[in-house]
């Protein structure tokens, strides 16, 4: 009896003896397993080289290992990154070096959760990988590009796994209902289609908790007077939680960015969208409102200065009201940013102070800039030049402010946007257009 070998009773879970044993009976996943796809290429000519399988839950990760278990013809182990430690892979990679040796037989590793192995344990493995002892199969939820150690990554082919659609989830839900060996088709079921739309929906993607949800539902229901498990809406209803927004971390920073560039891009619903989606997810509303803080500088600026104002009002209504009341302060501070005039140009000023700033030489102060608060600074010079502003007409004179190695710069460039188009009149009036 092989790794995967499953126990068929009916005690063993729905989702677990539903698992499709071949190919052709895998749901989704069409750009890497569809037909002539090099994912499905590989496992039928069972030439799959080290992998990582990175996508939702419940949409087929490990369902898909199972299948490259039960058609390969190298010998296949497999650990969990949560409960196995460096002892384990060393056992694993011995013994997989003595069935190459003695047998020739190659091995297979599935690492599940593979994100959660630290750097020790991903270093114990590479040797065997790149000497060919180990084929490295990784399933993850995150996203390995961030979550795992650039040696693994680099050495292993990433296949990333979407999430399935309801038509998907119900070819899955309906397989099982009516399946003899393996689901209910023994037990006189009938599912309304309304049911089956209700997992579908609810389970958002996860044929896992389809399944559950179905097996549940099943089980709890008394035949009626014909001997007939009707599952109806209702029964449907009680047998699931209410839809859950997946939110990872890989996904929460996708949405948190699709946030950002719906405030740059000037989207108010895309925005509006996303906001609430973040907050569904159980994202703490300060992420949101400190990215605001940053848009409105990056993005708006001085075009309009008030959306500055806009988001430290919604910071306050978060700290004295707090949620879900904040959500309309927040709201009207999104709005504002996305349908304010948008300039970058304080962005690219202060960003190239920055770079000239890392870049500079020690050079002093200008003499009539210097600190003139204490005694005795007249003997020594300090200020001596300096010009008040406010005893000239219009409150300015010219005389050079900035230090000596970037006299010519030119940092703060405004557009020709919102309140920016005022700043332009204004320095032309000054007679120093920058």
């Amino acid at each position: 009896m092989d790794l995967f070998s499953q126990n068929k009773s009916i005690k063993s879970p729905l989702a677990d003896r539903m698992r499709p044993k071949v190919l052709k009976n895998f749901v989704g996943q069409e750009h890497i397993v569809g037909k002539g796809k090099l994912l499905r290429r590989a496992i039928e000519t069972d030439m799959l080289t080290s992998s990582i399988f990175y996508g939702p839950p419940g949409c087929g990760k490990t369902t898909l290992a199972h299948i490259v278990a039960s058609s390969t013809k190298s010998s296949f182990e497999m650990l969990n990154a949560v409960t196995s430690g460096v002892a384990d892979v060393r056992k694993v990679i011995n013994e997989a070096n003595d069935r190459q040796r003695m047998y020739g037989i190659s091995t297979y590793l599935l690492l599940d959760e593979c994100h959660r192995w630290s750097k020790a344990q991903s270093d114990s493995i590479l040797p065997a990988i790149e000497k060919g002892i180990i084929k490295f199969i990784g399933s993850t939820t995150e996203n390995p590009m961030i979550a795992m150690t650039p040696a693994i990554v680099s050495r292993c082919r990433i296949f990333e796994f979407y999430q399935l659609n309801n038509e998907q989830v119900k070819q899955s839900l309906k397989r099982a209902a009516i399946d003899s060996e393996d689901g209910f088709g023994k037990m006189n079921t009938k599912v309304d289609e309304e049911a089956y739309e209700h997992w579908a929906n609810i389970a958002n993607g996860d044929v896992r908790s389809a399944l559950n949800a179905l097996e549940l539902a099943v089980l709890s229901t008394h035949a009626d007077k014909d001997g007939v498990i009707h599952i109806d809406l209702e029964i449907a209803q009680d047998s699931i939680q209410k839809r859950l927004l997946k939110c990872d971390e890989s996904y929460f920073y996708d949405m948190l960015s699709a946030f950002c560039k719906s405030l740059r891009g000037s989207d108010s619903d895309a925005a509006l969208a996303w906001f609430a989606r973040l907050i569904h997810a159980g994202v703490d509303p300060k992420i949101i409102v400190r990215r605001l803080f940053a848009h409105a500088s990056e993005d708006v600026g001085l075009a309009a200065p008030d959306a500055m104002l806009q988001v430290s009002a919604a910071a306050k209504a978060l700290e004295f009201v707090g949620m879900p009341e904040a959500r309309l302060s927040i709201a009207q501070a999104i709005i504002f940013v996305c349908e304010a005039p948008k300039s970058n140009s304080v962005v690219m000023a202060i960003g190239q102070a920055f770079s000239d700033a890392n870049k500079s030489t020690h050079h002093p102060v200008p003499n009539h800039l210097r600190d003139t608060h204490y005694m005795g600074h007249d003997k020594l010079n300090r200020g001596k030049g300096y010009k008040y502003p406010h005893d000239y007409e219009n409150h300015y004179v010219e005389q050079v402010y900035a230090p000596q190695d970037c006299s010519d710069k030119k940092y703060y460039i405004p557009s020709d946007q919102g309140f920016e188009e005022r700043i332009k009149t204004i320095r032309k009036h000054k007679k120093i257009q920058k």
